[in-house]
């Protein structure tokens, strides 16, 4: 019985710690989401509004989204979303850079 006891130890002790990882992967996807507007600043910056203003339009309603996702609790959702917008905000910059490196002389 005792030998029991030793090895349901650790093992109960790693299910506790592991606990909160599991867990959070779960929660609210509040880095996706920072990423996501830091993303959209930097489209902005680059000039995405005049060169990329449907990729910047739909990063931002997916920022949108994201955020009344996230209010009704539907993590999953939200996190996809804010990934998406951090994907198109930074295709917008890509090619507003682009624009502005192929408009700027040698």
């Amino acid at each position: 019985m005792q030998s029991i006891r030793r090895i349901a130890r650790p093992f109960l002790l790693t299910a506790l710690l592991a606990a909160p990882l599991v867990t959070g992967c779960a929660g609210m996807p509040l880095q996706q989401m920072s990423d996501a507007r830091q993303a959209i600043r930097a489209a902005e910056r680059a000039g995405a509004e005049k060169h990329a203003p449907q990729l910047l339009d739909e990063a931002r309603g997916l920022v949108e989204s994201a955020r009344k996702s996230m209010h009704e609790g539907d993590y999953r959702e939200a996190r996809d979303d804010a990934e998406q917008a951090r994907s198109k905000a930074m295709e917008a910059r890509r090619i507003a850079e682009e624009a502005r490196g192929a408009a700027s002389p040698p």
